[in-house]
């Protein structure tokens, strides 16, 4: 990580616009309407610049009136690494076998079930909730994959009873266990392809949604990568019907402000899926390096692990990897070529500038 020198005002103003992290320690800020003072990486709404005044720490903001703002406590040491250290106490307890409710696991953490509701997704992009099923998931298919019996994987895997076993394990998997352990069998994936700005594509959509959006230059080409991602299922070329309704994925290729409205049927780890939500809160327009993302997903070790939750992506566009970039600036591995990622950019900037 590069350092930064917040030296001038207008330096430091530009750090607090980035929320860049690199600043904290060197000074803080008061907004002069709320009376608080802030770290340069607070999350809170941005205040206008000539709200906005400069002081080189806590103290000094104190005794020129502000109170320290709750939310990034700039009088504390690494405040920000404490409820990262809380969610992931709380992750590891989601993790074992005895289900816990909101209240119970709030209670563990000495916290209100309000307030950790929000640290938790604040920290993970994900509820509570969703995060266990996504590691119930993901123990369910190292289960299966190992070749234990589907009863004893999803008992394994930590589902409390059948019922809720059969509610969650089959829409956690896109596909019903049975089927996942013959690799997709039985599974329909249906499929088309078309032109777009970024040359040949297909789109591919399963019975629970859009699963498969691959940019690449020629169909058979496109096929065989449809084939390693579902190897098993039923692939069956789309109809004209099919063909119409996936044409609001093509007009979202060719102009990504342009919303998507079909479900989507993103399957992965509770990592993945955890840094695909995170990607998809990037602004068109905008870039975060792959360290800002572990940052924001409250893990900031696991830049690598972030690049490869990238690279696993399938839906492309849609879940916009294509805005992660190294850390000064340069474009970085991107499974459908940096040619089209640099094309990706430099449209939405555009787009940002009109």
């Amino acid at each position: 990580m590069k350092p930064i020198v917040a030296d001038t005002d207008d330096r430091r103003w530009q750090a607090v616009c980035e929320r860049d992290t690199r600043a904290d320690g060197q000074f803080v800020f008061a907004v002069l309407t709320t009376g608080i003072c802030c770290r340069p990486s607070c999350r809170s709404r941005r205040a206008r610049r000539e709200n906005v005044r400069f002081f080189a720490d806590v103290a000094a903001a104190v005794a020129a009136g502000f109170r320290p703002c709750k939310r990034c406590q700039p009088d504390k040491d690494y405040p920000q690494q404490q409820r990262v250290d809380k969610v992931a106490q709380a992750c590891r307890l989601l993790e074992q076998d005895a289900p816990l409710t909101l209240e119970a696991l709030a209670g563990q953490l000495a916290t209100s079930p309000f307030h950790f509701h929000r640290l938790f997704k604040s920290v993970t992009g994900m509820t509570p909730k969703a995060w266990q099923q996504a590691w119930r998931a993901q123990r369910l298919r190292e289960a299966l994959e190992q070749g234990i019996p589907v009863t004893r994987a999803a008992l394994a895997a930590g589902f409390p009873d059948s019922s809720s076993y059969y509610r969650q394990a089959d829409a956690a998997l896109g596909m019903t266990a049975s089927q996942f352990r013959r690799g997709g069998a039985a599974t329909v994936v249906t499929w088309t392809t078309g032109d777009c700005a970024l040359g040949r594509c297909l789109v591919a959509q399963s019975e629970r949604g859009v699963c498969a959006v691959l940019p690449g230059d020629n169909d058979a080409a496109l096929l065989d990568d449809l084939r390693r991602r579902f190897p098993n299922a039923e692939l069956r070329e789309g109809d004209p019907d099919f063909c119409q309704q996936m044409a609001e994925i093509f007009a979202h290729l060719d102009d990504s402000r342009r919303p998507v409205s079909l479900p989507l049927d993103l399957q992965g780890t509770a990592f993945q899926l955890q840094v695909w939500q995170a990607l998809r809160q990037i602004p068109v327009g905008e870039t975060r390096s792959y360290r800002q993302v572990a940052e924001h997903i409250g893990q900031p070790r696991a830049v690598r692990a972030v690049a490869g939750a990238c690279a696993a992506n399938s839906l492309a566009v849609i879940v916009p990897c294509h805005r992660v970039v190294r850390e000064d600036g340069a474009l970085s591995g991107y499974c459908w070529g940096t040619a089209r990622k640099a094309q990706l950019l430099a449209r939405e900037a555009q787009h940002e500038e009109e």
